[in-house]
This record gives structure tokens, sequence and C-alpha cells, in this order.
């Protein structure tokens, strides 16, 4: 049998409203909002007894999607939004825009850094890395011709 599809990214972060704003700013949209608990939920993470706060974030293509989770139970136990980019297991994710420096002012108005500054690849891409919401890197491409 063959790999079907990616089905989603997730991401947990502490404020789910403020994360929720900064990627529907982004262009996202929000295909839904459910809680997340009982027995079951607790059998597929290894996490026992839990209750989870998820929203579902849709690109508009509709086929890529970013499920962030903000745990009630159990807390929290690492951290790892201040990691570089180039730490063991860190996530980032990487989003086409059409217009690199437009997307970049809606967002900074959101409280994004940019992390480095804005460089082109070759005729093909102009490509940026961010901090956005709780400091989450995302990355930000413009593809160019």
């Amino acid at each position: 049998m063959a790999l079907k599809r990616m089905d989603n990214v997730g991401i947990v972060v502490e404020d789910l409203e403020a994360a929720i704003d900064f990627f529907c700013e982004l262009g996202l949209e929000l295909e839904g909002r459910a809680t997340i608990e009982g027995d079951w939920a607790g059998r597929v993470t290894g996490l026992g007894d839990q209750h989870v706060e998820i929203a579902m974030m849709r690109t508009p293509d509709g086929h890529s999607r970013l499920e962030l989770s903000r745990f009630l139970a159990p807390p929290v136990v690492s951290d790892h939004r201040n990691a570089p980019v180039n730490a063991l297991g860190y996530l980032r994710a990487m989003f086409t825009v059409d217009d690199i420096d437009e997307t970049l002012e809606r967002l900074r108005a959101r409280g994004a850094q940019l992390v480095g500054e804005v460089v082109r690849y070759k005729d093909a891409y102009r490509l940026c890395y961010i901090r956005g919401p709780e400091r989450l890197l995302i990355g930000l491409a413009q593809e160019l011709g």
C-alpha cells in the first residue's frame, strides 16, 4: 500500500486564540475547533488522561492542514520555541505566499519578527524565516518568475 497524503502538522501552543489569529492573518482558514479528551485519545498519544483544545487550520488550496493544540492536561513538559533551526527534532512550517514583503508587513503587525533577512535563491524563490506567535519558527517562500 502506498502513502496517500500528509494529513496535517501539529504544533502545541499556549495561547490558542492568538495562534489562530496569526495563522488566519497569514492566509490559513479555520476549518474547525474541538476539545479532545477521553480514553481513546490517551491511548493514541500514550499520554493517558488528556484534555486538549485543538483548532484545525486549512491552506487556501485545501491540501494542507496545521493542527494547533493547547494542552489543558497533562501539562506541557518541554519547550522548544527558542531552539534554533538546526536543533534536533525542531519543527518549522514553510508556507508559500504571493508577496513576501506584503506578508511580512501584515504579520509584523501581529508580532512576527524576521529571524535573519529575506534572501533570494537563484531565480526561483525569495525566502525568510520569522518568529511568529509564541516564538514559533515559520518559513515564508515567494516563488519568482
